[in-house]
C-alpha cells in the first residue's frame, strides 16, 4: 500500500526531472541570451566558476498559486532543478547555496516539519546551505531530525550550536574544490532576540556576526588556502542601517576577504547584485533574491593565479517566455 509520504515523496522526485520555461533577460549579457549561458567568456589560464543561490524559498516546493497578483505561476523545485541541471552542463565549475528560511510557508512544513524541503534540496543538488530563523519554529530536535534529509552541508559560524542536537549536523564553515580552486563557505545567522521563541534556540548561543566573520574568513584564506571566500547570510540588508541593524552591507564593511554574500531574511528583490567595499577598499558583492523561489541569483568569476579577474551577476526568473 502507497502511504501518503510515500506518493509525494514519489511525486518530488519525478517532479524534478521536468522541463520547464525559464530565464530573464540577463543584466550583463545580451538581452535574450539562454538563462543558463555563462556570463563571463573566461580567457586562456583562467577557470570560470558560477555560484547560483537562493534565499527564503519558504517551503514553497509548488510554483506560486494562480490567484497571486504579482508572481502566479513562477518559481516551483522542479523548475529550479531543471535550471541548475542546464546551469551545470553549461559550465560544471558550479555552486548551489542557499541563505536560510527554507522552512515554513505552506502546509510541506505543517505536515512534514523540514522533511520535504530539504529532501527537495538534495535532489536538485544544492552544495551548501546556512540556517534561517525559520528553520527553529519547531525547535532545534525537530530541525536536527530534518536536517538527517539533507545530503548537502550546512553551515553556521556564529550560532555556536555544541552540546545541542544539531553538533553533528552542522558546521562552522566547508571548503568545496571546484575547477581545481579551493573555496570557502561559511553561514551567518540572524539574533534569535524576537524572532525565535527562547525554549526554540536553547541551548544554543547566538555570536557577533562581524568578529565570527572576521576569525572564519582569515582561517579560510590563511589556514585553508582559498582562492574565493563566500558567506550565506540571514542577517539582512540594511543599506542604510537607520536603526542599528547589523546585515550583510555592515559585514562587508568592516570584514576583509568576503567576496560575495548570498544574502536573505528581508525578502529584498533585488534587481542585480551590489557592492560594498570592505576596509581594504576591495568590492564584496551583495545579492538577494526575494522570497519563495521565485527567483535566482547567479555570480560568475573568472580567476587566474588565484586571483579574482571579473565577475558579474544576473537574475533568473524561472518564467521568462523569451526563452525556449
Amino acid at each position: 500500500m502507497t502511504t501518503r509520504r510515500d506518493f509525494l515523496g514519489a511525486s518530488i522526485a519525478a517532479g524534478l526531472s521536468l522541463s520547464f520555461p525559464q530565464g530573464l533577460r540577463s543584466l550583463y549579457t545580451p538581452a535574450r541570451a539562454a538563462v543558463w549561458a555563462p556570463l563571463l567568456e573566461p580567457q586562456k589560464g583562467e577557470t570560470l566558476i558560477t555560484v547560483l543561490h537562493t534565499n527564503d524559498t519558504h517551503s514553497q516546493i509548488d510554483p506560486i498559486l494562480e490567484n497571486d497578483k504579482t508572481y502566479a505561476g513562477k518559481g516551483g523545485a522542479a523548475r529550479r532543478a531543471t535550471l541548475v541541471k542546464r546551469v551545470r552542463k553549461e559550465n560544471p565549475n558550479t555552486l548551489l547555496i542557499d541563505a536560510g528560511d527554507v522552512c515554513q510557508g505552506t502546509p510541506y512544513f505543517n505536515f512534514y516539519r523540514g522533511e520535504v524541503e530539504y529532501k527537495a534540496m538534495s535532489l536538485i543538488g544544492y552544495d551548501v546551505g546556512t540556517i534561517g530563523n525559520h528553520e527553529f519554529d519547531n525547535g532545534v530536535e525537530s530541525l536536527a531530525k530534518a536536517l538527517q534529509f539533507a545530503n548537502f552541508d550546512i553551515v553556521s559560524t556564529n550560532y555556536d550550536v555544541r552540546g545541542s542536537a544539531l553538533e553533528s549536523k552542522v558546521k562552522t564553515h566547508v571548503v568545496k574544490e571546484v575547477g581545481g580552486l579551493r573555496i570557502g563557505l561559511f553561514g551567518l545567522g540572524i539574533s534569535p532576540t524576537g524572532l525565535i521563541t527562547p525554549d526554540n534556540f536553547k541551548p544554543l548561543l547566538y555570536l557577533d556576526p562581524v568578529g565570527t566573520s572576521r576569525g572564519v574568513t582569515k582561517l579560510l584564506r590563511e589556514q585553508e588556502r582559498c582562492t574565493l571566500v563566500l558567506a550565506m547570510s540571514h542577517l539582512g540588508y540594511y543599506p542604510d542601517a537607520k536603526h542599528g541593524e547589523v546585515g550583510d552591507t555592515q559585514v562587508a564593511a568592516q570584514v576583509e576577504g568576503i567576496d560575495f554574500i548570498a544574502s536573505g531574511h528581508t525578502h529584498t528583490f533585488m534587481e542585480k547584485p551590489v557592492l560594498q567595499k570592505n576596509p581594504a577598499g576591495k568590492d564584496t558583492i551583495i545579492f538577494q533574491v526575494g522570497r519563495s523561489g521565485i527567483y535566482v541569483g547567479r555570480v560568475d568569476f573568472t580567476v587566474r593565479d588565484g586571483k579574482i579577474t571579473a565577475s558579474a551577476g544576473r537574475l533568473l526568473d524561472l518564467r521568462d517566455e523569451s526563452l525556449v
